[in-house]
C-alpha cells in the first residue's frame, strides 16, 4: 500500500479539529468544573489534552487506514459512516457534561458514543485490524471517562 501523505493529514486533521472546536466551544465550562469534587484516580487538568490529541490523532490514522483499504467499498463507507457518527457523538459530549453541567445526561451520552466506538472497532476489524487495534485505547479511555462522569455526577449532586 502506497501512503498517500494528502488524505492521511486530512483524515488526521478532522477528529483533530473536532477535538479542537469542541474544546474552544466549551472552555468556559472549565472553571465550573475545577471547582467540583473530583472521584478518585481522577488525572490532573493538563492530561486530558494530551490523551485527546494522541486519541483523535489515532482516530484519523486509522480512518486513513479503512479509506485506502482494498475490498468492498460498501463495506468501508459503511464503517467510515459510524466512525462519522460516533465523532459527532464525540463532539457533542464536551457540550453536554462542561458547557450544559448535564452530567447524568453526560454519562448516559458518553456510554451511546462507548457502543459506537465499540461498533466501529468490530467494523473496522474486518477491513484492517490494525485499524481496529489503534482504536482501543479510545475505548479503554472512554471506559475511564465514564467512570470519571458518573463520579463527578455522583459526588456533585
Amino acid at each position: 500500500m502506497k501512503l498517500e501523505k494528502k488524505k492521511l493529514v486530512i483524515c488526521i486533521a478532522i477528529p483533530l479539529l473536532v477535538g479542537l472546536t469542541s474544546g474552544l466551544l466549551t472552555r468556559g465550562g472549565m472553571v465550573s468544573f475545577a471547582t467540583l469534587n473530583q472521584p478518585p484516580l481522577s488525572p490532573p487538568a493538563w492530561l486530558f489534552p494530551v490523551v485527546w490529541t494522541i486519541l483523535y490523532t489515532l482516530m484519523g490514522i486509522s480512518s486513513y487506514l479503512i479509506l485506502v483499504s482494498e475490498g468492498d467499498s460498501k463495506e468501508r463507507t459503511d464503517a467510515l459512516a459510524v466512525y462519522f457518527y460516533q465523532l459527532v457523538v464525540n463532539f457533542l459530549w464536551p457540550v453536554f457534561f462542561f458547557s450544559f453541567q448535564w452530567y447524568l445526561f453526560a454519562f448516559v451520552w458518553l456510554l451511546f458514543l462507548w457502543v459506537l466506538v465499540a461498533i466501529m472497532i468490530w467494523r473496522f476489524w474486518s477491513i484492517s485490524k490494525v485499524a481496529a487495534y489503534i482504536n482501543i485505547p479510545y475505548l479503554i479511555w472512554l471506559t475511564f471517562a465514564a467512570y470519571l462522569n458518573f463520579g463527578v455526577w455522583w459526588l456533585n449532586q
